[in-house]
């Protein structure tokens, strides 16, 4: 099994996600979808960075740009439909891993699982949709 190269901390700022300021409130309708839009009314406190208010997200909350896009075990996630799109990955073992996308059926994910082992690459969900017979 293959291990991740590069064994950096990764370091989140901020995990949750940013709400839309004034989506409706808990005795109110929800009004508009909470995914995150910027303030710009001429009095809105968000926007005027009023102490107490919601928090609008900037630059100071990007991730280190040596870990972002990483996954907990330290690859960087690399999505696949085919055997062959394996073969991109031959020098990369200890960067990337590999997701068996989830439109693919149950033959050729294990084609890909053991072609994944021939090139010792990391198979995230090595065991979705594998019967329990099989297993064995």
């Amino acid at each position: 099994m293959a291990t991740c190269g590069d064994k950096r901390k990764i370091v989140k700022k901020r995990t949750k996600h940013f709400k839309r300021f004034k989506t409706g409130s808990e005795h109110r309708k929800l009004t508009v979808k909470p995914s995150w839009r910027k303030p710009r009314g001429i009095d809105c406190r968000v926007r005027r960075k009023f102490k107490g208010s919601t928090i609008m997200p900037n630059i100071g909350y990007g991730s280190d740009k040596r870990t972002k896009h990483r996954i907990p075990n330290g690859f960087y996630k690399f999505v696949v439909n085919t055997p062959q799109d394996l073969e991109m990955l031959l020098m990369h073992n200890t960067k990337y891993c590999v997701e068996v996308a989830h439109a693919v059926s149950a033959k050729k994910r294990r084609e890909i699982v053991e072609r994944a082992d021939q090139l010792n690459l990391y198979v995230t969900n090595r065991f979705a949709k594998v019967s329990a017979e099989e297993n064995e």
